[in-house]
């Protein structure tokens, strides 16, 4: 091991002790655009093409179907995305771990979410809370919370038709 090698192993020890990720190993971001490579109003063909996705057997709609990060599974009765015949993808479900660019993430608390999204956080009709995406203005984040934090948050196209 060199002299450079080693000072380049210890940085970067000194910096994941200290908390602060190196940005090659740092989660890529949830959004503003998709995640895993997979990307809003990607068509089935086009995702399908980047290898990173699984069909799942999931109910729904003739209009939409189910699908799985492979890097992200979920369980047999869940879905990690969904491909609308319409729109490409419609929807992508944030995988345990991720977070928004903004720091927003499962686990997050009602209060943290709405510090990151001030301005831009609504309530739909059926009364989960949902926000503007920064950066892209044809999509929107949704968030389910129990007990004032985060258990499930999604990136979906505004003109999404696979979940109302």
């Amino acid at each position: 091991m060199t002299k450079h090698t080693f000072a380049a192993v210890t940085l970067a020890a000194g910096l994941t002790l200290a908390g602060i990720a190196s940005p090659a190993l740092a989660t890529p971001a949830f959004g503003p655009y998709g995640y895993g490579g997979i990307t809003l109003g990607m068509s089935t063909k086009a995702a399908q093409a980047t290898g990173k996705i699984v069909r799942k057997p999931a109910p729904g709609s003739d209009a939409c179907s189910g699908w799985d990060l492979k890097a992200h599974r979920t369980s047999r009765d869940a879905v990690g995305l969904y491909i609308s015949k319409n729109v490409g993808v419609a929807m992508i479900f944030a995988p345990k771990g991720v977070r928004t660019p903004e720091g927003i993430g499962v686990g997050s608390t009602q209060a943290q979410l709405k510090q990151a999204y001030a301005k831009k956080l609504r309530t739909s009709a059926s009364g989960y809370p949902y926000a503007d995406v920064p950066g892209n203005p044809k999509a929107y984040y949704y968030f389910l919370l129990r007990h004032g934090k985060i258990y499930e948050m999604g990136l979906a196209l505004d003109k999404q038709d696979c979940a109302n």
